[in-house]
């Protein structure tokens, strides 16, 4: 018997591919030849041929994501989901062959009286949050029979952007962002903004809130009327999610030159010297451009400049990296005062945002950058960092054990961001100390996770079992989201687990001494020699951490309910 398999998830990445290979080598194993597409609606030359699906003598679709139903027309087709496909692969098999009917083009499609969104997902580093709430979200609407279309802004840049015809067909927009997002292409219609954390964990409930409380945002002057809820957090988190690429490259670029010995860079000439240069230039601007978009995120374009130019006064003045955030909230909200106080004949208007509002805030943030802020601020960083240099083992741990905990807590929250940031600006003033116990903390919880499903088998489902994997590989790479779905289902279990290895990394990390050259790029920083100090006893650490994490969790898991058929007696 020949068998057609179709997987298909929002993303066309994890889940699909997962399910994919999961029902191949069942079928497989059942005797039957197979044809196997994974949907990627960037690359249509991989779907299966007519002559293929002709051959097929029926199709097993598994998706949570809409996909054109059109090639199936005339086939056995049997609908399935990726939950259903990862629970057991042999059952939905069966059933398949057993139900699977003939599908008919339907004449007159129903989905016009379905209420249609258009969605942006984002968050400041653009990996786990975005993908994951689009997943969410789109799984979710197609439960509930709603027509969604999700724009993902991930750290590689959009991908299925929203069509202008989407856009215009749409009842509302909604935006799941912890950062700011361009609205221009919305103007005129119905916007509800939530977070990406929302938007994950309480999809059903953010669609229903947003076809019920969306609502047309004005945007009469340069700086647009945001609603309340926009807070200090997200104007941070948007100059963060921009800033964060000139960190890494940076700190990487750094590190790198450290290859060639930790002074080779002192040698005029070299490679070390042009790398320890050219990651340099990349840190004088990361101030700069973390004060710029602070400033962008509060009062739009026009507190770009006066935004920037306070955030490189900020570096200039040694006030560093908390400098910049001070420097970039004073632009934006002296950029919001000036637009709103400065009234001018309709004839000079157009003056405003080209002349007025960049004078008059540049003026002001650099004169209050140089007289008020920047000097007491470069003092307390100076002593902050003389703090740091001479403290003693008992401070070094408590600090350690303070940002692993950190880090733990919401798993790429504001509370993680919190401890993230300020470990990059003490690494951007040469103390990698911090920087270290931050980064191996934030790997415990997704390694520590996959560990818990190795030692806990039983405890676990077959999906979370592959979770468990993915997170193992997030974790690697410092990406501590990978622990959210964990966290999102038992969540007073595995942050109280999580919390207690990233404490213990972190203190571990400080009592040995390890300084860290890169602010990111997990366990692979590690070959890069001389980025790290005590790569050995670096590596111990994060092993300590997340076996404490998943022996933790693997004890305090429940098991998972499972029927059990009762034999009559």
């Amino acid at each position: 018997m020949k068998l057609a398999i179709v997987t298909a998830c929002p993303n066309g990445m994890v889940t699909s591919v997962l399910c994919a290979r999961l029902l191949d080598a069942a079928a497989q194993r059942m005797g039957l030849h197979t044809s196997v597409e994974v949907v990627d609606v960037q690359h249509p030359e991989r779907q299966l041929s007519q002559a293929t699906l002709d051959e097929a003598e029926w199709v097993l679709l598994v998706s949570s994501t809409p996909v054109d139903m059109q090639r199936f027309v005339g086939k056995r087709v049997f609908q399935s989901t990726p939950a259903q496909a990862l629970a057991d692969v042999e059952a939905v098999l069966r059933r398949g062959a057993e139900e699977a009917q003939v599908y008919v083009a339907s004449a007159a499609p129903a989905a016009k009286s379905a209420p249609r969104i258009v969605a942006i997902t984002a968050c400041p580093t653009g990996v786990a949050h975005t993908f994951m709430a689009a997943e969410a979200l789109q799984q979710t609407a197609k439960r509930l029979g709603y027509d969604l279309q999700v724009e993902t802004q991930g750290s590689v840049g959009a991908r299925t952007p929203l069509s202008p015809q989407a856009i215009a067909d749409a009842d509302v927009v909604l935006l799941a962002a912890d950062i700011e997002v361009a609205t221009e292409r919305f103007a005129g219609k119905k916007i509800y903004r939530c977070g990406t954390g929302i938007a994950l964990k309480q999809s059903e409930a953010t669609l229903n809130k947003a076809l019920a409380e969306g609502a047309v945002e004005s945007a009469a002057s340069g700086a647009v009327a945001k609603k309340e809820k926009t807070g200090v957090y997200k104007h941070l988190l948007t100059g963060v999610s921009f800033m964060l690429p000139m960190v890494v490259a940076g700190g990487l670029l750094i590190a790198l030159s450290f290859v060639f010995g930790i002074q080779a860079f002192e040698e005029k000439g070299t490679l070390a010297a042009a790398l320890k240069t050219v990651g340099d230039q990349a840190f004088m601007l990361m101030v700069p451009l973390l004060a710029g978009y602070i400033a962008y995120s509060i009062a739009d374009r026009p507190g770009i400049a006066p935004g920037m130019i306070g955030g490189l006064l900020a570096g200039t003045l040694g006030a560093g990296f908390i400098g910049g955030i001070l420097a970039g909230f004073l632009a934006g909200y002296c950029v919001k005062l000036i637009t709103r106080a400065v009234k001018l004949p309709q004839s000079l208007e157009a003056l405003k945002p080209i002349l007025i509002i960049p004078l008059l805030a540049s003026l002001f943030t650099g004169l209050a950058m140089i007289y008020l802020v920047g000097p007491p601020v470069a003092r307390l960083l100076t002593g902050l960092t003389d703090f740091l240099s001479t403290m003693g083992t008992t401070n070094a741990v408590l600090l350690g054990i303070l940002l692993g905990g950190m880090m733990c807590v919401d798993l790429g929250g504001p509370i993680n961001k919190a401890a993230y940031a300020f470990s990059v600006g003490l690494l951007a003033a040469s103390s990698g100390a911090p920087m270290a116990a931050t980064m191996a903390a934030g790997m415990v919880p997704p390694i520590g996770m996959g560990i818990a499903t190795f030692l806990a088998r039983r405890k676990f489902a077959q999906t979370e079992r592959e979770a468990g994997k993915a997170a193992m590989i997030l974790g690697l790479c410092f990406i501590s989201e990978g622990a959210i779905p964990f966290a999102a289902k038992d969540p007073l279990r595995v942050i109280p687990a999580s919390i207690a290895g990233g404490a213990l990394t972190g203190a571990l990390s400080m009592y040995f001494g390890c300084n860290l050259a890169a602010p990111h790029g997990g366990l692979f920083v590690l070959v890069i020699p001389n980025a790290m100090n005590h790569a050995l006893l670096y590596l111990l650490a994060i092993v300590a951490g997340s076996l404490l994490t998943g022996l933790v969790y693997a004890l305090i898991k429940r098991p998972e309910a499972v029927e059990l058929a009762v034999a009559p007696t």
